[in-house]
């Protein structure tokens, strides 16, 4: 590659290193991190130069244990002050960063020590460290396993003592120098580590810092893992260069408990987190039939002021009653949420943007570090779509496989933030990426379907690999069936399955909080989850329910006929989701494959 002719586009700060000592020299004093203190309850605060103090100390002790330009550190640590400590010091050196999910088998950390060949590996807990210890019998480049938290030879607070006492100035790596080797989920086959480059990485978060509407003083719930690069560069990278404040939220069942403590300005989320939320405040109504009256007229009145600048008297009068309330579910403070992972429902987008708190769909993957498209207050926000492409990329719609006449085809990007390609894998390097360039920028194939309209905002209609044919010769894209039923709200998750076969069928996994608790369906959901659906009643009402919504997007052949109702939910402690909350399909059917193949019996 002639990295002189992209220059252009890789302009400074080009690298993470000079990405974040440009921040502490511009926001030393101001927060950065928090994190919350399970003694006291409070959350506790670092500046940028409190956290460039450490960085400097631990790339110190680091360069003194001998790590070398281009050597890989790993860690097996969540979001935290020490996981930012650990990455920027091993890229000042020269070293790409490797990082990994807490929650996690054994035998993928295991297999992806081995294929990164991690030198130094930071773990966050004793149980995870006296694991990792043992994997260095069979991988040889496995030179030293630490412990952030605890006490001994081994932990973080050594090193970064030892390093205080050799001081070390910071490399700065060239753009186009691995920074990062971020693992896929393995959904197929063994997880694919994807090179991502300082220039990917950098121009990435610079991109999602100039398309919103910011100040200098946003202040963020992290509650993406850093492990994918959504949080990477959505959250880390880009309040990096904004000088933010980005305060961990402890787990999911706690966010509303931090959201009230952080009182966001700005943040990045998964659709799911609002999808929630919005299930809560509809549950909450419609217990009341007095409150729910009220709500209902004050949505009404909503929907009426959609795009008036000076809103109506009773707009705002339902807006100091009402929708002050939902905003304080969140903080009070909240102008802005970046969605991405899945399509958020319109509807539920629109809700949110008529109470206040307006929503922007974007679109990306691990391997374009991530951020492809957005919609934006600098953009427009079509709901729906996943909006424009950024700035230096180019989308094109591939119809080789579906035909000209096709209103779809596979997604290709050509970007500054398009990978190097996959660790150790030239064959499938060679397969997904383009044989040419854009402006010299390379491309990849995503492996998704969509459509660019007439304003170039990007739709996504569902994904090649997981498509197949009926019976009949008819191609399905289970996913966008899935996606689909999932808006409904009494579906928790779903697969859809017929491959060679002469109808669709679905596995379904009721939402029993939503069923218990909603007035068409409470009489049939007050027992055990397995009285529920063993209740044909409750289950016939959610095959119509499904059937119904899939009658407006998708023709006859595509709509499950027949349904199996499961109590356990997809998870990843139960290796039906990956990290990112995608489904594992070929565990689900290793699992209940044979139950769904029955529903064709004597068919």
């Amino acid at each position: 590659m002639n990295t002189e002719k992209l220059d252009a586009y890789y302009t400074k700060p080009n690298n993470l290193v000079d990405l974040f000592e440009d921040s502490v020299a511009k926001f030393a004093k101001l927060d950065l991190f928090g994190t919350k203190n399970q003694k006291t309850g409070d959350y506790e605060w670092v500046n940028f130069e409190q956290v460039a103090e450490r960085v400097n100390n631990l790339r110190g002790a680091l360069s003194k244990l001998g790590l070398e330009k281009g050597e890989k550190v790993g860690v097996i640590v969540g979001n935290s002050v020490e996981w930012f400590i650990c990455a920027n010091a091993t890229h000042g050196l020269g070293g790409v960063f490797v990082p990994m999910y807490e929650k996690e088998l054994q035998k993928v950390w295991q297999y992806i020590i081995k294929d990164a060949a991690i030198k130094y590996l930071f773990v966050s807990t004793q149980k995870i460290y006296d694991v990792a210890k043992t994997f260095q019998a069979e991988i040889p480049t496995l030179k030293g396993v630490f412990v952030l938290y605890g006490e001994g030879g081994n932990t973080l607070s050594v090193l970064e003592q030892m390093g205080k006492a050799n001081p070390v100035p910071s490399y700065k790596p060239h753009w186009s120098e691995t920074a990062f080797i971020i693992y896929t989920s393995g959904t197929t086959g063994d997880p694919k580590g994807v090179l991502l480059s300082h220039g990917n990485m950098t121009h990435n978060a610079k991109e999602c810092h100039a398309t919103f509407n910011v100040g200098v003083h946003e202040i963020g719930l992290g509650i993406l893992p850093w492990a994918h690069s959504f949080g990477l560069t959505a959250d880390l990278h880009t309040f990096i260069i904004g000088g933010w404040q980005l305060g961990f939220a402890e787990s999911a069942d706690k966010l509303l408990l931090n959201f009230g403590e952080i009182r966001p300005t700005h943040m990045n989320a998964v659709p799911r987190v609002f999808n929630i939320i919005y299930d809560k405040i509809q549950q909450g109504v419609a217990a009341d039939p007095v409150k729910k009256q009220f709500f209902d007229l004050a949505c009404a009145e909503a929907v009426k002021n959609r795009g008036l600048a000076e809103k109506t008297k009773e707009f705002k009068d339902y807006d100091a009653l009402v929708f002050s309330q939902i905003r304080n579910i969140f903080g009070g403070r909240l102008k802005q949420v970046v969605t991405g992972g899945a399509l958020m429902k319109p509807e539920i987008a629109l809700f949110f943007d008529d109470v206040g708190v307006p929503t922007y769909n974007g679109y990306g993957l691990s391997e374009t570090s991530p951020v492809i498209s957005n919609n934006g207050p600098k953009r427009g926000n079509k709901y729906g779509t996943v909006g424009k492409a950024y700035k230096d990329t180019k989308i094109v719609i591939d119809k080789s496989n579906v035909g000209e006449d096709s209103l779809d085809g596979e997604i290709i990007v050509y970007g500054a933030q398009v990978m190097q390609g996959y660790h150790n894998k030239p064959e499938i390097t060679r397969e997904v990426m383009m044989p040419d360039t854009w402006n010299g920028l390379p491309g990849v194939r995503t492996g998704d379907r969509g459509w660019l309209d007439e304003e170039e905002f990007l739709h996504i209609t569902g994904r090649f690999k997981d498509e197949y044919k009926l019976e009949n010769g008819k191609y399905v894209h289970p996913e966008s069936i899935e996606n689909e039923i999932k808006l409904l709200r009494y579906v928790s998750n779903v697969i859809v399955y017929g491959e060679g076969r002469t109808f669709n069928v679905a596995l379904v996994v009721p939402d029993f909080e939503t069923l218990k608790h909603d007035s068409q369906t409470s009489a049939w959901a007050q027992g055990t989850t397995e009285e529920t659906i063993a209740n044909k009643e409750c289950t016939s009402f959610i095959s119509k329910q499904i059937a119904d919504h899939l009658r407006k997007s998708f023709g006859g052949y595509e709509i499950p006929q027949k349904f199996l109702y499961i109590t356990e939910d997809f998870s990843v402690d139960n290796g039906m989701l990956t990290q990112t909350l995608k489904l594992k399909r070929r565990n689900v059917m290793e699992k209940y494959g044979e139950r769904l193949r029955a529903l064709y019996d004597n068919v």
